[in-house]
C-alpha cells in the first residue's frame, strides 16, 4: 500500500510540474479545444443532469461548458467538498451567474457554503447522467490520478448504491496530463473517457 502511495505521490509531483510549465494562454487554448470536443459529444448532448467542476488554475477551464449547459436547459450540478473528510455533494446551480455569489474556499474555488441547505443535491432527486471529472493525470485505460482525497471515487460509490447504474464519466484534461500508466488502488474507479486535445481516449 505504501508503495502505491509513493508511486502516486511521485506522479502527482511530475504532473503538477508539467501543467505548471504551461502558459495561461496555452491552458486557455487547450481548454477551448476540449470544451468544443465535449459540446459536440453525443453523450453530452443526450444527457440532462450533468455535474461539472469549477476549475482551479491547473485544470481545464469549464466556464464555457457551464454556459452551454444552461443554454441547452440541462440541469447543472457542482461539487461541495467537505474539507475534513472525503465526502462531497453535487449541488444544483440556478444560473451561470449564481457561481459569483458562492463563497471562496481555502483552495480558492467557489462552492456552496455549509449553511446553503436550500440547494438540490443530485442524488436526492434522480442522480446524474454525466460527471465531468477533474484530475492531475490520466492514462489511456481510463485510470485517473486525483489529488489524493478520494472525493470523486467516494461519490461514484454513492451513485452506484443510490441508482441502478454509474453515471457516465468524462475527464477533461490538458494533453500534458496524459501519462503511460496511472497506479491504481482497490478503491480507485476507472473513468469512461478522457477528452484532451490530441485524441479521444476510450476505455
Amino acid at each position: 500500500m505504501s508503495a502505491l502511495r509513493a508511486a502516486k505521490r511521485a506522479l502527482r509531483k511530475e504532473m503538477k510540474s508539467r501543467v505548471a510549465a504551461l502558459s495561461e494562454q496555452e491552458k486557455l487554448r487547450q481548454s477551448r479545444v476540449v470544451s468544443q470536443k465535449l459540446l459536440g459529444h453525443p453523450k453530452y448532448l443526450s444527457c440532462q443532469r450533468i455535474a461539472v467542476f469549477l476549475s482551479m488554475s491547473d485544470e481545464v477551464r469549464t466556464e464555457e461548458i457551464i454556459e452551454d449547459i444552461f443554454m441547452r436547459n440541462k440541469a447543472c450540478f457542482i461539487p461541495r467538498y467537505q474539507t475534513h473528510s472525503n465526502h462531497m455533494d453535487m449541488l444544483r446551480l440556478t444560473s451561470p451567474g449564481d457561481i459569483n455569489s458562492l463563497p471562496l474556499t481555502t483552495w480558492n474555488i467557489r462552492q456552496p457554503g455549509d449553511g446553503d441547505s436550500g440547494r438540490e443535491e443530485a442524488l436526492t432527486t434522480g442522480g446524474l447522467d454525466l460527471i465531468l471529472m477533474p484530475g492531475l493525470g490520466f492514462d489511456r485505460s481510463g485510470n485517473r490520478l486525483g489529488r489524493g482525497k478520494g472525493f470523486y471515487d467516494a461519490y461514484l460509490e454513492r451513485c452506484m448504491k443510490d441508482s441502478k447504474e454509474k453515471p457516465y464519466t468524462i475527464a477533461l484534461a490538458f494533453k500534458e496530463q496524459l501519462c503511460g500508466e496511472v497506479p491504481m488502488g482497490d478503491t480507485d474507479i476507472r473513468i469512461d473517457e478522457v477528452l484532451c486535445e490530441d485524441e479521444e481516449t476510450n476505455q
